[in-house]
């Protein structure tokens, strides 16, 4: 049996619901108490497999103290395909990033760094860790012309 794939707009709203209700530290259960459905269905809404209907998102966005137009923000808006998949841009990358837990966690821990220039050192610290590869080569290139 072929499957049905979830439409990108069923996902993105799905992990916006996902990403307000962590940042709120609102449980799926406890979201899905205030709906009156079980915790299973909020996980299918947040995954995508499941559409949220108007009615329900609006309750939703009110339990999340949001409006409507929150999960739609940033929404997918027919990009370029390349490989029949479609092409990521940089800020879909930042907002995907963000939205993801650990994302979350390291903006949250980040914005408690008291101290601008212990930012900075982070900043750079983490730039540094993105590239090992090629650091690595490129002392490699400056040893060979040694």
């Amino acid at each position: 049996m072929d499957q049905k794939k979830p439409n990108p707009i069923d996902i993105h709203v799905g992990s916006r619901i996902r990403l307000r209700r962590t940042m709120l530290k609102i449980s799926q259960e406890r979201l899905a108490d205030g709906l009156g459905i079980t915790f299973q269905q909020v996980q299918k809404y947040e995954k995508g497999s499941n559409r949220v209907g108007a009615s329900r998102l609006q309750n939703i966005a009110t339990l999340l103290d949001v409006p409507v137009s929150y999960f739609f923000a940033d929404a997918p808006n027919g990009s370029p395909l390349v490989d029949g998949k479609p092409v990521m841009q940089e800020e879909d990358a930042v907002t995907a990033f963000l939205m993801s837990r650990e994302g979350m966690e390291l903006n949250i821990a980040f914005q408690r760094v008291a101290s601008a220039k212990l930012r900075q050192n982070i900043v750079q610290l983490v730039k540094s860790l993105g590239r090992p590869q090629e650091l690595d080569r490129d002392r490699a290139d400056s040893d060979a012309t040694r």
